[in-house]
């Protein structure tokens, strides 16, 4: 019994040791099976590709900009904005979609946000971020990536991210308009990423009778 004790703290040490600097393109291969395919700027069609995509993020600046998007914080802009992107996805020739996971359900939660097919046929998955610049260079976290049984990526593609500055234009009330100042199209394949465990428990388990030494209804 003191053996399995030990071997299990030893277990939990080394859970409490979050792995570091692992790239997204193993990451990914090694969930889906499928490879992350580098941007390479001396591709005729990548350039192509990006070319498009700064018309794009130009057109996503632009729509915003228009009336601005009203809520109290901003980490909920990001959200708000992914619909921009996909609509400047569309105007310009590509299908932009929600991806379709390994299971053949539409899944909007969860890494990538966007999936659409460029001018040569070619898979791209694309995420959609918003930052601060004051938090530009700082450790906060901002990308999530979590594994799923039944995951998003099904096919070899690029997996880029396109960025928005956000800045607040004004106050009304409690809440906060929000405009674009800025963009920045990021090639996703390079990026490190860490693991970090953690314990959890659903509320069935949490409010079970066994624990419950109290309470008021």
């Amino acid at each position: 019994m003191k053996k399995i004790s030990k071997e299990l703290e030893g277990v939990i040490l080394q859970m409490l040791k979050p792995l570091t600097g692992l790239s997204l393109n193993i990451v990914i291969e090694g969930l889906s099976g499928y490879k992350v395919i580098p941007f390479n700027k001396k591709d005729s069609k990548d350039i192509s590709l990006l070319k498009k995509l700064e018309k794009i993020a130009d057109k996503v600046l632009n729509d915003v900009n228009e009336k601005g998007i009203l809520r109290p914080r901003p980490n909920e802009v990001g959200n708000d904005i992914e619909p921009f992107v996909k609509k400047a996805l569309n105007a310009f020739g590509y299908d932009a979609k929600t991806p379709t996971t390994s299971g053949g359900k539409k899944k909007s939660t969860g890494y990538p946000d966007i999936e659409f097919k460029d001018e040569f046929g070619r898979t791209n998955y694309l995420e959609c971020k918003t930052y601060n610049i004051k938090n530009l260079q700082t450790t906060q976290r901002s990308f999530y990536l979590s594994p799923s049984k039944d995951f998003k990526i099904t096919s070899d593609a690029h997996h880029l991210g396109i960025s928005f500055e956000i800045y607040v234009e004004k106050s009304i009330k409690d809440l906060h308009l929000y405009k674009v100042r800025s963009w920045k199209i990021l090639d996703l394949s390079k990026l490190k990423l860490d693991i970090k465990y953690e314990f959890n428990a659903d509320n069935k388990r949490l409010y079970n009778k066994d624990l419950i030494i109290a309470e008021k209804s």
